[in-house]
């Protein structure tokens, strides 16, 4: 045992990736002895994005420094994909096992720095009968991975498949073991992609990653904000931008809302990219305290780009969305909007308001409703402030 005062901490130096988004999820880079997870669905993009860090990172240092170990596929098929990636010269050591104990020797013969296992489902120890991807499999085959990590100072990243659920399949404590776990998100039939941090013992959690899907690979996307604005002629009811953070980094999402009467039935509320059970209470608040009634209204909420809001920052910008369509009042093109509602319905204040409204600003939007709370001491240029503390002081702002 060792009292706490005696034990010295150390900075974890990182290791770039040479992919900027990536290593802004990652927290600045690969931590040698970390043990990353990264999961998302088949197709999304998982085996092309780490072979494209690991290329990057064999040409800035020494060649072998990399291991690529792949149990779905041959290392033909690796070798295919790095010719369409343009990759094909790239420093990269590849095997093709699913052994854990051949896995283990060779890493401790080559020594790289970095070891890229696809999947950690398709591995399988001999000192376990059971077949590969059962649950006893992906803990015993993730705990030995992590504790040579861990002894070598060695960086793992593990791919895991998920489950229709989009949950990554195995045992739960698969994601306990680990000490970062990634979520590779995005419609298949889109070209955007999207990597959130769900854990990270090394960094700042639910830092997101904006990559553009090409023919040369995961690209990242240097203005994110830009793919969750649409691209209106006009004003239009229903629509309010709103200033989000995902992570550290401030973004502007179009939020819009679709009220309508009831087409038979009960009336509906649906949220995509919002939580439903927070449309519900806004949706109270805004008939008690701002006079709205939608009781025999069908709501729809959606958030563009499919991106997830999971902050209260939004609610302000959810209720003067179904305002302006319950209305029919649009809200000016270049006004962006942020706060939490409460039940009594007061605006309450969110954090790091100036980086959202310096986001907004670097982007054209020329007016601000905000809580009164996030008011800059310093006027930003050429942006016009609306401090509102109240409800029906904020939809008094979309009605003149």
């Amino acid at each position: 045992m060792r009292p706490l005062a005696s034990v010295q901490t150390l900075d974890n130096p990182r290791e770039p990736t040479g992919i900027e988004e990536f290593d802004r999820v990652l927290g600045g880079g690969l931590v040698a002895g970390g043990v990353i997870l990264l999961g998302g669905d088949p197709g999304i993009g998982k085996s092309t994005l780490l072979l494209q860090a690991m290329a990057s990172m064999g040409v800035k240092g020494k060649a072998g420094r990399t291991l690529y170990v792949t149990g779905e596929e041959s290392v033909e098929q690796i070798a295919l994909r790095a010719h369409r990636l343009g990759l094909v010269n790239a420093a990269v050591e590849l095997l093709a096992e699913v052994q854990l104990e051949s896995i283990i020797n060779a890493i401790r013969m080559q020594r790289p720095d970095v070891v890229v296992v696809d999947s950690i489902q398709t591995m399988y120890t001999e000192a376990l009968e059971s077949a590969p991807g059962s649950v006893a499999q992906v803990r015993e085959c993730a705990a030995q991975l992590t504790r040579l990590a861990k002894q070598s100072a060695l960086t793992v990243i593990l791919v895991g498949h998920v489950t229709k659920d989009g949950a990554i399949a195995g045992p739960r404590v698969l994601e306990h073991i680990v000490d970062t776990v990634l979520y590779f998100e995005g419609d298949p039939h889109s070209s955007f992609r999207l990597v959130r941090a769900i854990k990270n013992r090394f960094g700042a959690a639910n830092e997101l990653g904006v990559f553009a899907m090409t023919e040369r690979g995961l690209k990242g996307v240097a203005n994110p904000s830009a793919l969750f604005l649409s691209q209106h002629a006009e004003a239009v009811p229903g629509s309010c931008v709103l200033a989000t953070l995902e992570g550290s980094r401030p973004l502007l999402v179009e939020v819009q809302a679709l009220v309508d009467t009831v087409q038979g039935g009960l009336p509906k509320r649906l949220a995509v990219g919002l939580d439903p059970q927070r449309l519900a209470l806004l949706l109270a608040v805004l008939h008690r305290h701002g006079g709205v009634e939608t009781a025999g209204m069908d709501v729809f909420v959606n958030a563009v780009g499919g991106v997830r809001i999971a902050e209260p920052a939004a609610d302000l910008a959810v209720t003067m969305a179904v305002y302006s369509s319950c209305k029919n009042i649009p809200l000016d093109k270049k006004s962006i909007v942020f706060g939490e509602v409460g039940l009594a319905g007061e605006i309450r204040p969110v954090l790091r308001g100036q980086e959202r409204l310096r986001e907004a600003a670097k982007l054209g939007f020329k007016r601000a409703i905000i809580p009164g709370a996030n008011r800059p001491r310093q006027a930003i240029d050429n942006m016009q402030i609306v401090a509102v503390n109240r409800i029906d002081e904020a939809l008094a702002e979309l009605r003149s």
